[in-house]
């Protein structure tokens, strides 16, 4: 929905989020950055700029428009020939099949992710675009931050549209993730050679205090956010402490749900562990609720670091955290380590002549880069690619189009389309002379 664009083309069926309307500082959906007409020109940039690989979605009511039905063979023809231009330029296509556009007749009628049948759905979706791209994909990641199922943003996330947003829903909506992760992880491994991976939006916390509540917090707040998947995609378990919390309250049929369908499948683990990264946050015990559930630790206890730089959004800029985050995962789950989003928005205005001046991103990028040589190089991690977020502008996860996290310009606002022509930038050409350089060096 960030960048296709052709919402109602070639039998596409709707998304919740084409039923979004715009406001006064978003846009709407339905036009985004037009890639679906546009693709060879953006893979072109990727292939000039040194670029290897590209990760995408897959929209599910594109290729089924109802989300559970006949398959638009149109939409399923559109992925192969995307897929193909990629090859066609050696760009390696990393597909992800669910980046919250839950299809709006399943929103409707099952309210999204907290449904059995949807969950059934969404893994019969899956499969049917595994089948058809498997000779042309190896890698696959079924969920886009996969572990925001079990925070707030879970519920606007999984087609969630009514209900009391309680704990036990948020449970249900991230156990049925889990569920069809397993499925579908099963069945990537029924082909030779493919892989998948588990993705989380890892948040760094750091305590607030030395003292010893600010630490208990967010020590539990990262092992419920972070580590409860990570260890369920490494391993097919989740973890202890999340699994004593469900049973303490009344949640103990999801944990043998989960468990039940596990052992009913042959290869759920994971070949590598995908994550976002763009900063990092400290956790204040003296502001989180009595009795709240530790899911909610890290938005209700979150304060600014003072020991860091704050970008125009409130986002704190950490490329030691950044290390860190690779290093611990790979520490604990021994397995490869792909981070697939890392990058700064900014708002940035093009004079339609000079070249944008990004050097803020170009700092950004570069110091992560180098955090992550030394996650490697000092620390061990073994590390299978860097993808930042992102080569072009976007619209960003609200929908703002004038937050811009991309190397290449696209000249439209949230309102206004203008012809949407692509305009590298500043970091765009640091970017490609880095990748030469590196290449170099090999």
């Amino acid at each position: 929905m960030q960048t296709e664009g052709a919402w109602d083309k070639d039998g596409k069926g709707l998304s919740v989020y084409d039923v979004k309307e715009a406001t006064a500082t978003s846009s709407d959906w339905k036009v985004a950055i037009d890639e679906y007409h546009r693709y060879e020109e953006d893979f072109d940039l990727m292939k000039n700029a040194g670029m290897n690989c590209y990760r995408f979605q897959i929209s599910w009511s594109r290729v089924i428009p109802t989300g559970d039905g006949e398959v638009n063979q149109a939409g399923l023809d559109y992925y192969i020939q995307f897929v193909e231009a990629l090859l066609k330029r050696n760009l390696v296509p990393v597909v992800c099949l669910y980046h919250f556009d839950m299809p709006l007749a399943l929103a409707k009628k099952e309210n999204g992710f907290v449904s059995d049948y949807v969950r059934d759905a969404f893994v019969r979706f899956s499969k049917i675009v595994i089948k058809a791209l498997a000779s042309k994909v190896q890698y696959w990641i079924p969920f886009n931050e996969q572990n925001c199922t079990m925070f707030e943003e879970g519920f606007q996330n999984s087609g969630y549209l009514k209900g009391p947003k309680s704990v036990a829903d948020q449970y249900k909506i991230a156990t049925n993730s889990l569920i069809a992760y397993a499925e579908i992880a099963d069945y990537v491994h029924t082909f030779d050679g493919l892989q998948v991976g588990g993705m989380v939006a890892y948040q760094e916390m750091y305590p607030n205090t030395p003292k010893p509540q600010d630490v208990m917090v967010t020590r539990k707040a990262n092992e419920f956010i972070n580590e409860d998947f990570l260890s369920f995609f490494a391993t097919g378990k989740r973890s202890g402490e999340v699994i004593q919390f469900m049973k303490t309250n009344g949640l103990t049929d999801l944990v043998n749900q989960l468990e039940d369908k596990v052992h009913q499948l042959n290869h759920v683990k994971s070949d590598f562990l995908a994550f976002s990264y763009y900063y990092s946050l400290v956790i204040d015990a003296t502001k989180i609720a009595p009795n709240v559930a530790p899911n909610y630790y890290m938005s209700q206890g979150k304060v600014l670091n003072p020991n860091l730089a704050t970008s125009e959004y409130g986002w704190q800029i950490d490329a030691q955290g950044f290390r860190n985050c690779i290093a611990k995962m790979a520490d604990r789950y021994r397995l490869p380590i792909f981070p697939v989003e890392n990058g700064i928005g900014a708002q940035e205005v093009w004079d339609g002549e000079h070249e944008i001046q990004d050097d803020y991103r170009i700092q950004y990028h570069q110091e992560h880069i180098k955090a992550m040589k030394d996650a490697m190089q000092i620390d061990g991690a073994d590390v299978i690619g860097y993808l930042g977020w992102g080569l072009i502008d976007i619209p960003s996860s609200t929908g703002n189009m004038e937050k811009r996290y991309g190397l290449v310009y696209v000249n439209r606002g949230n309102h206004d389309l203008r012809d949407l022509s692509r305009t590298p930038k500043k970091s765009y050409y640091w970017f490609k002379k880095m990748i030469a350089e590196e290449k170099e060096l090999r």
